[in-house]
């Protein structure tokens, strides 16, 4: 097998009350890569499509996290990098970790697994922070594991994988604005308060519980966010209309994807999901900010193999 097309989903991180340690995947929703194996060595990006991104390994994080990888196993041969890029840039739904987790998902899968899912996301890190400037594993371990993941460590690594609820449903508002997660993490506070941060690992347990169990009530009065939220909420136009007008509308519970300024709301089955939708259209088609929704079941699987040669 010289190459492999793989789909990379996109993610949702944080989760409200799970800061840098909470995602989910998202279905259907993500970028495809191209991996080929070639005769020159080294890590090369000969296409991208979708949006304006640069083609220098070193500035680029599907390129960042493929050349860990390379350096680590050294081989005798290089390989190229083709990405088409559906997730925009900045979008808050995992566009980076999209593509750092692509290449070297694809390079494993080419050089017949020598890695584990756990030392892939080692690799992909490294290419998250580029954009995120730290590194963060909430993202790709919920592209690379599907489902639910909690990161309990990073040094040394440990992901676990969280139940899935069988009627938990995504619906995702993307403003088409631009949020650098560099800048987002800039207006964030260094402390917090004693009862802000009680109030939030409480919630952050219970939410962790309610996943477990399948109990949607405690869901619903876990996915409180006391640190975060109040001060990257400024950032999303509309943010506290579309949270209240989703939570009347039946919503589990509504938060920021991410960084932003893409915004989720978890709900108990699809009629649920798609009322949320469409109070939210009602909402955003009124701003004059161009946006995309999308109603998606939580991705159990993860990436996906498209074909192989």
């Amino acid at each position: 097998m010289d190459e492999i097309k793989i789909f990379s989903p996109a993610t949702v991180a944080n989760v409200a009350c799970g800061f840098d340690v909470l995602g989910f995947c998202l279905d259907n929703i993500g970028d495809e890569m191209v991996i080929r194996k070639v005769d020159t060595k080294g890590i090369s990006i000969t296409k991208i499509e979708g949006f304006d991104l640069p083609f220098q390994t070193e500035l680029n994080v599907a390129g960042v996290s493929a050349q860990a990888m390379y350096d680590t196993i050294q081989p005798d041969f290089g390989f190229e990098i083709e990405i088409y890029k559906n997730i925009k840039p900045g979008s808050g739904i995992g566009s980076s970790a999209a593509s750092a987790v692509g290449s070297v998902f694809g390079m494993n899968e080419l050089l017949k697994k020598p890695f584990t899912t756990t030392e892939l996301i080692q690799f992909a890190i490294k290419g998250e922070s580029l954009a995120n400037n730290c590194e963060v594993a909430d993202n790709v371990a919920a592209a690379l594991f599907g489902g639910f993941t909690l990161v309990k460590s990073l040094s040394p690594l440990e992901i676990l994988k969280i139940p899935v609820p069988n009627e938990l449903f995504v619906t995702v508002i993307h403003p088409q604005i631009e949020i650098k997660t560099s800048d987002s993490r800039a207006i964030l506070p260094k402390e917090v308060s004693l009862n802000n941060a009680i109030t939030q690992w409480a919630n952050f347990g219970s939410l962790i519980h309610s996943l477990h169990t399948e109990n949607y009530d405690l869901m619903r009065t876990s996915l409180h966010d006391v640190i975060i939220e109040p001060y990257r909420s400024n950032l999303i136009p509309h943010y506290n209309q579309v949270k209240n007008v989703t939570l009347k509308a039946g919503a589990l519970g509504t938060g920021i994807s991410g960084s932003g300024p893409s915004i989720f709301s978890l709900c108990q089955g699809v009629e649920t999901a798609n009322n949320v939708r469409d109070v939210i259209h009602q909402v955003y088609s009124k701003t004059g900010i161009e946006f995309d929704i999308y109603v998606s079941k939580i991705n159990l699987k993860g990436m996906k193999v498209l074909n192989t040669n």
